[in-house]
């Protein structure tokens, strides 16, 4: 290949990569996206069977306030939304079911907390969405809520919440600062969780097509060996076909690639710290259905496992055949459990259970099951030692950074896309 400039040099094409490629090629820059393997990162649709399996549910959280939003009316995304049903949504306690407090009808009906304790929680929601609470950067939220002597109850009900949120089975090790703010703006929304129709391939396509329609370039299976710097510049990067040159660069593969690709600079050590960091680990257990099994919700989390089942096809009838059902199942994992192969085991075996106890009969309408054992759904956990990693660093003025594991709103897909505006911003502030 030989060498091209380009304003902007986008590496890496998950969600932050195309968010921001189209975003910087619709804002008149001429883009260019490198990508290793195919396109989506992590937010992959495969199909089998008939069947769209999205690699972790395709769910976009408060999306009246969320940054795709934003994207989506200033680019002309076509997004067929999908929002979630809350009073399809189910605790499993046990010996029974109940609502989720996602909304005041599910708050008032639901027997996860009883009495006054509904009245403390409901509190406890009015001062995070006032801002009286914030928390503390140096507290978890399991030492903050001690501190502040909360119930047992109301306490429960905040770290249930906050383990399908953060998609973890230690909320109590979140920073609270992160926990409050998250959660100030989730209080807020009238549509606290959104599906796309079509999975994350109908997003990506969408993207694809505002880059293309803005004369950007999307270079597939081109891997990023290198990068050559001079006087603290990034002035191209080393692909096997040749250099891609640029003058600004937002990358948005994870920290562990990072490090390889800036190998022998500044960027290299100051990316280290957060290439040591744990993500976020599930297992994913999907199931495709021949025939629907028709129950009176779409949501069930099993307090007692840290387990919950989703109807998708409920919300996403395009990733079905013709009278088809999928269902997802996930577990949240400790690094300890990853170790533990009989765990991991036991994990599928309690999905199963849950199946057979809210979906009866799906052994017999079973057509294709798939199982990711260890789907990373974050690159950065949210624990007290761990932080977003900054969307810049002060030796490279024109390098800039975007994914889930950088500085940005909300969490998991959130953060790729604000991350990645975050990043754009800084680029057009500096032809402006």
């Amino acid at each position: 290949m030989a060498e091209h400039q380009y304003d902007v040099v986008v590496v890496g094409g998950g969600l932050a990569g195309l968010s921001a490629a189209a975003y910087l090629a619709h804002s008149g820059k001429k883009v260019a996206v490198v990508e290793r393997g195919a396109l989506g990162g992590r937010a992959v649709t495969l199909t089998i069977k008939g069947f769209h399996f999205n690699f972790g549910a395709h769910a976009i959280y408060g999306r009246d306030s969320s940054v795709l939003t934003r994207l989506e009316r200033e680019l002309g995304l076509k997004i067929d939304w999908q929002d979630f049903s809350p009073t399809k949504a189910k605790y499993d306690l046990g010996q029974e079911l109940t609502d989720m407090p996602a909304n005041i009808q599910g708050l008032f009906r639901t027997k996860v907390l009883k009495g006054v304790e509904k009245v403390k929680f409901t509190f406890e929601i009015l001062k995070t969405m006032l801002k009286v609470e914030a928390g503390h950067p140096h507290l978890s939220i399991g030492k903050w809520l001690e501190k502040k002597h909360v119930s047992e109850e109301v306490k429960d009900m905040m770290l249930t919440l906050a383990c399908s949120n953060f998609f973890t089975s230690e909320p109590e090790k979140i920073p609270s600062d992160v926990f409050f703010s998250y959660y100030r703006r989730l209080f807020t929304t009238s549509k606290p969780v959104s599906y796309i129709g079509g999975g994350w391939q109908a997003l990506i396509d969408e993207f694809s097509r505002v880059i293309e329609q803005n004369n950007g370039t999307i270079m597939r299976k081109t891997k990023v060996e290198g990068v050559t710097v001079i006087d603290e510049r990034v002035t191209s990067i080393e692909t096997p076909e040749g250099s891609i040159s640029g003058s600004e660069f937002i990358f948005c593969i994870p920290p562990k690639e990072l490090v390889k690709v800036f190998q022998g600079t500044k960027v290299e050590h100051a990316v280290q710290q957060y290439a040591q960091y744990e993500p976020t680990y599930v297992l994913v257990y999907d199931v495709g259905l021949k025939n629907r099994i028709e129950v009176p919700y779409t949501y069930i989390n099993d307090k007692a496992s840290h387990i919950f089942l989703t109807d998708i096809s409920y919300y996403d009838k395009t990733c079905v055949p013709e009278n088809g059902q999928l269902l997802q199942a996930i577990a949240y994992l400790t690094q300890e459990d990853l170790k533990n192969k009989e765990k991991v085991e036991a994990y599928k075996q309690k999905i199963e259970a849950l199946y057979d106890k809210h979906f009866p009969g799906w052994r017999e309408e079973l057509v294709v099951p798939r199982i990711s054992q260890r789907a990373i759904v974050q690159e950065i956990k949210w624990l007290m030692n761990q932080h977003p990693m900054p969307v810049y660093f002060s030796d490279y003025r024109n390098l800039f950074f975007a994914g889930d594991w950088c500085e940005g709103q909300g969490q998991l897909s959130e953060l790729s896309f604000s991350s990645a505006v975050n990043a754009c911003e800084l680029v057009l502030q500096k032809s402006e």
